[in-house]
């Protein structure tokens, strides 16, 4: 940690278990022993000891730690040489999405932007003097590291003599090729751990079977030199790789792109092609054209960023798109060939609405990225921009309501039925009371039947239902009506959030209605009386949502205020003695207490929050099943949450 701090005692407890773990998977990564971890879940760790404490040791002390217990390996049989760099050997920035990297490109003075593919290897320096190979040095602290030229001297990919009397350092990234880990090592987890180990073995076996790929190269006086003497040489960093190609050295791809926009649009080719190579790559190195040494020499370069591939994208070709019909709501929903995201297949994701449609500018046909980021329902990023002549074809948006044939309206921000009294419209309005309330026993099937009745039209009608009603249809006596209307209510009694909520407002649910609440909108008339500019400014809200609550509860209003003045719904404040305050739970599996839904209840009534998915900062995990190898407890165990049973969970709620 840095020499200074003033995190709270849960944040110190939460940094130094990161850097546990980072120092741990790192040790793994770089010597090929231990546990494995996919990279995005690392990268995860990493930006989040980032957040927490960015003066870490950690991101300047790259490799010492690992390389130097590496030592008690039983494929290492005794020391290597230590050597210095010619090349300062530090840490990458990383940007995970495009609107982390956006975020870097503006802040650069670069005209263009040079790109390179990120190689998933061992990093290497090899070391020239007067055009002849002397020494080759693993990464280790990053200043200094291990003299395994002996191991090196029998890859491939490099020249032992140059053409010119090049004094200096090379540094590339040591690989094995996909058939060689196929065909020799396909018990390795991968061809990196396969790369690594070998690499290091003191007897050199198996070092034949590995290559070096180049992509960067400086003189032994570049820190000294004011004078632009590595101009003799390379007079930027385009001028390096031709340099290096010239030179016999297999070098990394590199593009020349203008702007942060095709940047990113190559990256999205790239991630389509990276199957193809015969090496790993997860990822982009970018930087600038302008020779830089003394950025170059810090621990982690501020002119040059590791744009990441992750685990939760992929590309593919959208070959459809269909229309879900959510109450008024229509929204766009891609269809396109399979791919694996995030360990699972995928075929359908969100395209949000009209005006994201239009901003990506999408045709059938075209090659689409896909995330699904924090398991959330993956969504199309963007439009992926080939050089193929594939016939694209216009995506055909449905013009009339399916139901009541009135002519839909596009605002833009979503396509919708504006007739208040679509059948469609009110459906799905009572079957969404009857979910966010939990009314029991009431279920879909009897819903619709009672709507076809012509019964129920209005969430008031609900509460009008008598049991000789219920018990009178084909199916059901007075046992299952008592349970019915009993259940109907004892749910004259809501909060607030619920109320709102239940209205079935398009993209109000549970948790935008806390934090209108938590805003300071504490009762139903402050926020029938909220304006659009009053609400934008809460979290999550913004113009658009604003706009839509407010549209909302006007078309609302008179049935809100009838259920109220009726006294048909009455509006209760929480009471929490604050036994949970600042706790946050998720849970998972069957409980045998009570529902899900009546867990969540319970921790909110006494201060805590609920979460639908095992995240950062998540205070337990509760479940009874904690060994499972279910998603959210390994998930759990990756960041680390303290997973609960429910009895635990039930003794938490009674201190």
């Amino acid at each position: 940690m840095g020499k200074e701090s003033n995190h709270s005692l849960s944040t110190l407890k939460r940094i130094s278990e990161l850097e546990k773990r980072i120092l741990k998977y790192q040790k793994s990564y770089y010597t090929g022993n231990g546990d494995v971890i996919p990279d995005a879940e690392f990268d995860e760790m990493w930006d989040e000891l980032a957040e927490l404490d960015p003066s870490n040791i950690i991101f300047t002390k790259v490799g010492s730690d690992i390389e130097e217990s590496y030592k008690d390996s039983p494929l290492n049989t005794g020391n290597f040489k230590k050597v210095q760099h010619i090349i300062p050997m530090g840490s990458q920035a990383k940007a995970a999405g495009p609107e982390n990297f956006r975020a870097w490109a503006n802040k650069m003075p670069f005209d263009e932007f040079l790109v390179e593919y990120k190689l998933d290897g061992a990093s290497i320096e090899l070391q020239y003097q007067d055009g002849v190979f002397v020494k080759a040095i693993t990464r280790g602290d990053g200043k200094i590291g291990d003299d395994i030229t002996s191991n090196v001297t029998k890859m491939s990919g490099f020249s032992k003599q140059l053409s010119l009397p090049f004094t200096g350092g090379v540094r590339g990234e040591v690989i094995m090729p996909h058939d060689i880990h196929d065909t020799f090592f396909s018990d390795k987890a991968n061809c990196r751990n396969a790369a690594n180990g070998l690499m290091k073995r003191k007897d050199g076996v198996g070092s034949e079977y590995l290559k070096v790929i180049c992509y960067d190269v400086w003189l032994k006086n570049s820190a000294q030199t004011q004078d632009n003497t590595d101009t003799v040489f390379f007079a930027d960093e385009e001028q390096k790789i031709k340099w290096l190609t010239h030179e016999n050295f297999e070098t990394v791809k590199l593009k020349i792109c203008h702007g942060a926009q095709e940047v990113i649009d190559y990256r999205a080719q790239v991630m389509e092609l990276r199957d193809t190579l015969n090496y790993d790559i997860d990822g982009l190195v970018i930087k600038g054209r302008a020779l830089d040494f003394k950025d170059a020499s810090r621990a982690r370069p501020e002119k040059q960023i590791a744009f990441k591939f992750s685990l939760e994208e992929a590309v593919s070709v959208l070959r459809d798109v269909e229309w879900s019909e959510n109450g008024a709501t229509y929204t766009p929903v891609a269809i396109f060939d399979p791919v694996q995201l995030n360990g699972t297949t995928v075929q359908r994701a969100s395209l949000a609405n009209p005006d994201t449609m239009r901003a990506l500018n999408v045709k059938i046909g075209n090659h689409i990225v896909i995330t699904k980021r924090g398991e959330i329902i993956p969504k199309v990023e963007t439009v992926v921009k080939t050089n193929t002549h594939t016939v694209l074809s216009e995506i055909a948006f449905p013009k009339v309501c399916s139901t009541c044939n009135t002519r839909l309206i596009d605002d833009g921000t979503r396509l919708f039925c504006p007739n208040s009294l679509c059948p469609k419209r009110i459906h799905h309005r009572i079957e969404k009371w009857v979910s966010v309330l939990d009314i029991r026993d009431f279920g879909l099937t009897l819903i619709r039947r009672l709507y076809e009745m012509n019964r129920i039209k209005s969430i008031y009608d609900i509460y009008t239902l008598t049991k000789n009603e219920i018990s009178n249809l084909a199916g059901l006596g007075e046992k299952s009506a008592d349970k019915i209307i009993n259940s109907i209510q004892g749910r004259r009694s809501v909060t607030l959030e619920q109320f709102i909520a239940g209205f079935d407002i398009e993209g109000i649910g549970l948790t935008l209605a806390e934090k209108l609440i938590e805003a300071g909108f504490t009762t139903l008339q402050k926020i029938l009386d909220a304006t659009v500019d009053d609400l934008a400014s809460i979290n999550g809200f913004g113009n658009i949502t604003a706009k839509t609550l407010v549209d909302g509860l006007k078309e609302n209003h008179s049935e809100m205020l009838r259920l109220i003045n009726e006294d048909i719904i009455r509006i209760i404040s929480r009471k929490s003695d604050g036994i949970l305050e600042g706790l946050s739970f998720c849970f998972t599996g069957e409980l045998v207490n009570f529902k899900r839904s009546e867990a969540q209840e319970l921790v909110k009534s006494l201060g805590g929050s609920v979460k639908t998915t095992v995240v950062k900062g998540l205070s337990y995990l509760v479940t009874n099943t904690p060994e499972s190898g279910t998603s959210k407890n390994i998930k759990a165990r990756q960041l680390s949450v303290r997973v609960i049973t429910e009895k635990e969970f039930l003794a938490l709620t009674k201190k």
